[in-house]
């Protein structure tokens, strides 16, 4: 399907850092859907096996406590590029110009703050999950198979630190719309209208028919 928000790009240098983030956030939504393809599989072995030969799969719990933060959180830098994150602009879209480039740094720089305070929380909870002189570097487990808990608790601070990096361009890019007063600012996402979307989804639809047919 196609997104609410577009985000422009031309040859200066917050573009070209803006595309070079975006490819790796893309990857690391990529992995976040394949965690997700994963543990689907994984349930349907787990359920044919016990109803089939009475043997699940061990440690399934476990497997999905390690695996959430993949799910929950790769994809969340991505998705703040793509302004696909659930917010409410009714005062916002009211707005025009520089004073909407103003309320949406304002939120930004809110947002970013928030995040290196999260950056700094899950980071020390990482610190006092992992340990070199421990068996598997790991002070805890799960409860079940005993897999280390630290490469999950590991992904948090990651994926927040790249969400930091994306909320530093944004600040960035809507701080240079709010000084030079541009209508559509380069590397933030900008808000489609009814029927912008609805283009967008039909040409998506239709490159989806062209390909089935090829």
């Amino acid at each position: 399907m196609a997104g609410n928000a577009a985000v422009l790009e031309d040859g200066s240098r917050l573009s070209r850092i803006d595309r070079a983030l975006a490819g790796i956030e893309t990857k690391l939504a990529l992995v976040s859907g394949l965690a997700v393809f994963g543990l689907m599989l994984l349930a349907v072995v787990s359920v044919t096996g016990r109803n089939i030969l009475n043997v699940p799969v061990p440690g399934y719990v476990d497997w999905i406590e390690v695996t959430m933060p993949l799910i929950a959180f790769m994809g969340i830098s991505y998705t703040q590029r793509s302004g696909s994150h659930i917010r409410m602009d009714i005062l916002i879209g009211k707005l025009k110009g520089r004073m909407m480039w103003a309320a949406e740094l304002f939120s930004v720089l809110i947002m970013l703050v928030l995040v290196l305070f999260l950056i700094w929380g899950s980071w020390a909870h990482f610190a006092r999950s992992f340990d070199f002189a421990a068996p598997l570097w790991s002070r805890d487990s799960t409860i079940d198979i005993r897999l280390p808990i630290w490469p999950a608790k590991l992904l948090v601070p990651f994926a927040f630190s790249v969400l930091a990096l994306r909320l530093v361009l944004q600040v960035w890019a809507y701080g240079r719309a709010v000084v030079t007063g541009a209508e559509n600012p380069i590397a933030v996402p900008l808000p489609l209208s009814a029927a912008e979307q609805a283009a967008e989804e039909a040409s998506h639809v239709s490159a989806l028919d062209t390909k089935g047919a090829a």
